[in-house]
């Protein structure tokens, strides 16, 4: 277990649900998803300000960058999943969630080594089973891969993406699927329980193929190894971590926060985190349209 000591506030915020941290082009982008913003910290010494990229009027769970052009995005947002152009403005692929019988919204997402961006969703209200995982392919069709999930959290791969990690954050299990060629999964197996108070949120496979996860509520940062055996507890001074990140350049782990829910937000909830760590990752991958 480390400390939490040796963690320090990266860039301060008051994000009510921080959330799907990315490294792209040199920078952290990230969302706060019940605000539907969009924000970007540039990797700078000293005080480090988010900057507001985009702010919608649906809830924003994740975006990707869009392979070849510059300020476009793919978005997780609302019920479905939209194409989000330098001006803010959506253009719908997708709203599967309409369908659902309770109110849902998209969650968090993230594009697997082919460009091909997979999103999760959840209910407003908890119910069992009303969350699902969809695929967005590179002709924009958008297609619900898994479904009887609560709250839908990562997704994550493996360097090769053949290899889906996937949390199903209320029931507190993150399952890893075999994935064909086309995507479509082939085996499931319980990856990791997470039995300490927490949920397991957002995920990140490093370069050595240990998934990093943020556990929500009990203010930590699990390491596991591919076989599943857990590594390394990283101990935080907020109890509700969302997501984790780890730049290219290796040495540091950087950690989104919310304070949403909490009657009196603890220590540096809602910033962005960082703590000394000997891993890294690849950058964000972009969308690829065909």
């Amino acid at each position: 277990m480390t400390d939490s000591s040796q963690v320090q506030v990266w860039a301060a915020g008051d994000h009510e649900l921080g959330e799907g941290a990315r490294w792209i082009d040199g920078r952290l982008v990230y969302v706060d998803i019940l605000a539907g913003r969009l924000l970007e910290v540039a990797d700078l010494p000293g005080p480090r300000t988010p900057r507001e990229i985009a702010r919608l009027d649906v809830p924003l769970g994740a975006v990707a960058p869009i392979s070849g052009r510059p300020g476009h995005w793919i978005a997780a947002a609302g019920t479905g999943i939209a194409l989000l152009d330098p001006a803010g403005d959506l253009d719908w692929l997708a709203r599967p969630e309409d369908r659902s019988p309770v109110p849902t919204r998209m969650n968090d997402g993230v594009c697997d080594p082919h460009g091909r961006f997979w999103a999760g969703s959840m209910p407003y209200d908890g119910t069992p089973g009303a969350g699902s995982l969809y695929r967005t392919d590179h002709d924009g069709s958008v297609h619900r891969v898994l479904d009887g999930m609560t709250i839908v959290n990562g997704p994550a791969f493996n360097s090769a993406g053949d290899l889906l990690y996937v949390a199903d954050s209320t029931a507190g299990v993150i399952h890893r699927y075999d994935l064909d060629a086309d995507g479509n999964p082939t085996s499931r197996e319980e990856f990791a329980r997470v039995a300490v108070g927490g949920s397991p949120d957002g995920m990140t496979v490093d370069t050595d193929g240990c998934l990093w996860v943020a556990i929500w509520g009990h203010g930590a940062v699990h390491r596991y190894h591919p076989d599943g055996t857990h590594l390394t507890t990283l101990r935080l001074p907020t109890p509700q971590p969302t997501s984790v990140c780890l730049p290219p350049s290796g040495g540091r782990l950087l950690i989104t926060t919310a304070h949403h829910g909490l009657s009196r937000p603890a220590g540096p909830a809602g910033s962005v985190l960082c703590a000394a760590v000997e891993a890294s990752a690849p950058p964000a991958h972009a969308y690829r349209q065909g």
